[in-house]
């Protein structure tokens, strides 16, 4: 047995919750980090390998969720809402997988990023995932709910970044003269990680649905 394993043996039932939780936010920041890093990689094979290297944290991020889903089963009691929590851990899985469907894309696709615009939109995503990762580990004692608040209101003004950025390189697009499967191509990306900062904006909603409740 692991030394984690014995540590979620020993705590309190409703605690073990933030523990995964937190395990979740760190996964997510570890795969925010390599998909920023592989965006701005200039050596695309370089890029293509780091951006594969994605899949693995995203099945550990499955694993987690699964995880809280079967502690979800087993205890009566738990910090939050039973229903806050499977809103939250799904909501959290689903930044995981859209950002390893954005990167598949990335690696399969090898679009002509003339605009600079993947790592732009990496750049927005990381910050995103940093903000949840701040409201995830502030939930356990929710002493500082103007910095839980700050968090979430940061997702929500870079979601509208991302908005933004999504509108103009579709601009741009429709007015160049790439062909029309790279127009398809490249527009599924930037969808896919736009919806990405979409997914962070459900998670920090959840999560101020948690503290209004519980504040």
């Amino acid at each position: 047995m692991s030394f984690d394993s014995v540590l979620k043996f020993f705590l309190p039932k409703d605690k073990v919750f933030y523990t995964l939780f937190e395990e979740v936010a760190t996964t997510l920041v570890q795969m925010g980090n390599v998909f920023k890093d592989a965006l701005k990689e200039e050596d695309l094979t370089k890029r293509d390998n780091l951006l594969k290297t994605l899949e693995s944290l995203e099945h550990k991020n499955d694993e987690i969720t699964h995880q809280i889903f079967i502690e979800l089963g087993r205890n009566f009691i738990t910090p939050f809402d039973r229903e806050d929590i499977h809103y939250l851990a799904t909501s959290l899985d689903d930044i995981a997988d859209y950002i390893w469907g954005a990167a598949k894309r990335v690696v399969n696709y090898q679009i002509n990023d003339e605009y600079n615009t993947l790592p732009a939109f990496a750049e927005i995503i990381n910050k995103s995932i940093a903000a949840i990762n701040t409201c995830i580990y502030s939930l356990r004692d929710m002493k500082d709910l103007r910095l839980i608040t700050t968090s979430c209101v940061t997702v929500n003004s870079l979601e509208n970044s991302a908005d933004d950025l999504l509108d103009n390189v579709m601009m741009k697009l429709f007015t160049s003269n790439i062909t029309a499967v790279e127009l398809i191509k490249q527009k599924d990306i930037y969808q896919m990680l736009e919806t990405v900062t979409d997914k962070c904006e459900d998670a920090a909603n959840v999560v101020e649905s948690i503290i209004i409740k519980y504040s």
